[in-house]
């Protein structure tokens, strides 16, 4: 029996990259699953007549994105056991040079849109914790959360504002048997980096940085988030999961 069966699962930014990945992660190991991501991305598409999941393309930062999401996971579904809040986007600029509307934009994706979309599932969340004894949020955030490089201030600073949200929730959470962590993944190759990574000179740093001589790919983060959405990770809450081959041994 697979590590979700019967569960009810949301999954943002499910279109490509790490969120396409954990979306068929789930569903092998037994949910069903609402795959949540812009209307001009390949969310149509992405997991069309495939079993256990149902599309649906919102922008979370949309006025009524949440409760659109939500009501349509109950709907389908019946329930809701876990939120994956995986959807982001990045941006460079340095500070003296960065606008208003680039932060704001980095921000409200990856902060406020997700802080919305949890507020939003909390009841639905807790209805089903009562029912079966638990329920789960699982966020992405980066190592950036706790590192930088240059013209990162906008990302930087919501993907730590996405730890900060996630160890409150965990402990506001907690006594309902909701448990809520959150994965840094580090390098990884996707619809967001392949721009920079299909480089070879910008590839080979990158892989030589980490201990484990690659680049991550979004089944080792979707693995990560299954690992936290799962039971056994039933006393695990507010915790951290860095998911990066070893990047950050080194400083």
């Amino acid at each position: 029996m697979g590590r979700l069966a019967g569960k009810v699962a949301i999954v943002t930014g499910a279109a490509s990259g790490i969120g396409a990945a954990s979306v068929e992660l789930f569903v092998q190991e037994g949910a069903q699953v609402l795959a949540v991501d812009r209307p001009e991305s390949a969310i149509a598409t992405a997991h069309a007549s495939k079993k256990d999941i149902v599309s649906i393309a919102a922008d979370i930062t949309g006025d009524d994105a949440p409760k659109k999401i939500v009501a349509a996971a109950l709907d389908a579904f019946g329930g809701l056991d876990i939120l994956f809040n995986n959807a982001g986007v990045s941006g460079r600029a340095f500070v003296e040079e960065m606008t208003d509307a680039q932060w704001d934009h980095v921000n409200g994706v990856n902060v406020r849109g997700m802080f919305r979309l949890c507020r939003e599932a909390i009841p639905a969340l807790k209805a089903r914790a009562k029912e079966k004894g638990r329920a789960r949020i699982v966020n992405t955030a980066s190592v950036m959360a706790f590192d930088t490089d240059y013209g990162l201030a906008a990302y930087c600073a919501s993907k730590a504002g996405v730890g900060g949200l996630t160890r409150t929730l965990a402990l506001e959470l907690g006594k309902f048997n909701i448990t809520a962590n959150y994965v840094c993944p580090g390098a990884i190759y996707t619809g967001m980096t392949q721009g920079s990574f299909d480089k070879p000179e910008i590839r080979e740093v990158w892989e030589k940085k980490a201990a484990l001589r690659r680049l991550g790919q979004p089944i080792d983060i979707a693995r990560g988030a299954l690992l936290l959405a799962s039971d056994d990770a039933d006393f695990i809450t507010g915790h951290e999961l860095v998911v990066d081959g070893g990047l950050t041994l080194r400083t």
